[in-house]
């Protein structure tokens, strides 16, 4: 028998290079007719153009979206060819719903550290405006029937099934649980309920966040970090006069009678895309490119929201500790907090969670509270609730503005934290 040894190379620091988006649309404004992969063409092309990757090969491209039409089956590779990057580069699809930008990252960036390649760009795109509708069950099961029949007999009697009702049925997306069959909002709104998040603090966190990314694109923070698209060059849902009167003045959204989630302290539905390129260290100097920071790490979680248990949008307060413990870290050697804004209460109930002590030892095992976070140090250019929130988008746009963010400070550390339907967590670490 022959002995087998296995030393592996050590792994290498994952340097974030830059990254690009396109501005964020309200659902069925500016990019109504655009599709996914017209979207990411979009963001990918406006990388390529800024760090001259015109006709090179990079180690693979790694993207998704959480939307999709069948069309769209091998999104990323298919965005990847209209670009002007080598087709001799890889590409591959995955999804995780509201993290599929973030987790994109994190595999593109493993395979960096392990040195299995020296360069990748991670993104997402995702388009409520093109939103697949397909047939409705009965009508495709009787298609499905009569291409399976083989005589033109048996053809005939399954297609005589079709009734003119079906074509008026159509199978619409839904922003639903399927396991629960409740919104977003509505697990969101239960969860504001059960940790007693008031309505002026939800509001207060919206506004916070609009006046922030106005204040960031007022300063210039994103202009390498955007490429214009049709015509829009700052995101269309941001209302830099919007104010806590004006919010006050909204109706609940979800519960009509004692809710307190509104259109505005909600992310609406929204079109976008972003990457981010990620490489080693050496590509890095090789190419003359500065690191704007290191993706140190990231941890996932999962919560059983099914039974009502734990909150929808809970599994980022258990992902947090879990990374922080095994990082030797807490919430004091963090200079910028990243927080995803899908709603302005999961915000909250997150940030409360890791502040109760029982919640903390009962739910996430730990002797103490995790702690609180300097709110300023959280979301430092506006969040989700400002910006939009294209689904598979979301990850990237926080990763390269957190990366900026810390190569503009000079150094310093960085959290990023996001909450995702079926009751997933995805967060990291960013430092330098």
């Amino acid at each position: 028998m022959n002995d087998y040894s296995f030393n592996p190379a050590p792994t290498r620091r994952v340097a974030i290079i830059g990254g690009n988006r396109i501005p964020f649309a309200r659902s069925n404004t500016v990019y109504a007719h655009d599709s996914n992969q017209d979207l990411l063409v979009a963001a990918l092309q406006g990388l390529v153009d800024r760090y001259n990757l015109h006709g090179q090969r990079l180690g693979e491209f790694a993207a998704g979206a959480v939307i999709k039409h069948s069309r769209d089956f091998n999104l990323a590779r298919e965005s990847l060819l209209s670009t002007t990057l080598s087709a001799q580069t890889p590409a591959y699809d995955l999804q995780q719903a509201c993290g599929t930008g973030l987790e994109a990252a994190l595999l593109v960036a493993n395979k960096i550290a392990l040195g299995q390649i020296d360069v990748g760009i991670a993104g997402g795109a995702d388009t409520t405006s093109d939103a697949p509708i397909g047939l409705n069950e009965a009508l495709r099961h009787t298609l499905l029937a009569a291409n399976r029949a083989k005589a033109m007999g048996d053809k005939v009697k399954a297609l005589l099934k079709v009734r003119p009702s079906m074509f008026f049925k159509p199978l619409l997306p839904r922003n639903g649980e399927p396991r629960t069959g409740l919104s977003m909002g509505e697990h969101c709104e239960e969860m504001a309920k059960r940790w007693q998040i008031k309505r002026l603090a939800q509001d207060e966190l919206t506004l916070s966040s609009h006046q922030r990314l106005d204040a960031a694109y007022q300063r210039g923070f994103f202009d390498d970090l955007i490429s214009p698209y049709r015509g829009l060059a700052r995101d269309n849902n941001l209302r830099a006069d919007t104010s806590l009167e004006k919010l006050a003045s909204l109706s609940p959204a979800y519960d009509r009678q004692n809710g307190t989630l509104t259109a505005g302290n909600s992310t609406p539905l929204t079109d976008g895309a972003s990457v981010v390129l990620l490489a080693s260290e050496a590509w890095a100097a090789e190419h003359g490119w500065p690191v704007l920071a290191y993706l140190r790490t990231g941890e996932t979680a999962a919560v059983n929201f099914v039974d009502g248990s734990e909150g929808l949008l809970m599994a980022p307060a258990y992902a947090v500790p879990r990374m922080l413990k095994r990082e030797g870290l807490s919430f004091a050697d963090f200079d910028f907090f990243e927080i995803h804004e899908a709603f302005a209460a999961q915000v909250l109930c997150t940030l409360k969670a890791w502040e109760d002590a029982d919640y903390c030892r009962e739910q996430l095992g730990l002797d103490a509270p995790l702690g609180t976070i300097d709110r300023a140090k959280m979301n430092v250019n506006g969040g989700s609730l400002g910006c939009g929130h294209p689904f598979a988008a979301t990850g990237g746009r926080q990763l390269a503005a957190l990366a900026k963010a810390i190569h503009e400070r000079g150094g310093g550390r960085g959290l990023i934290s996001i909450c995702a339907a079926g009751g997933l967590g995805i967060t990291a670490i960013v430092e330098k």
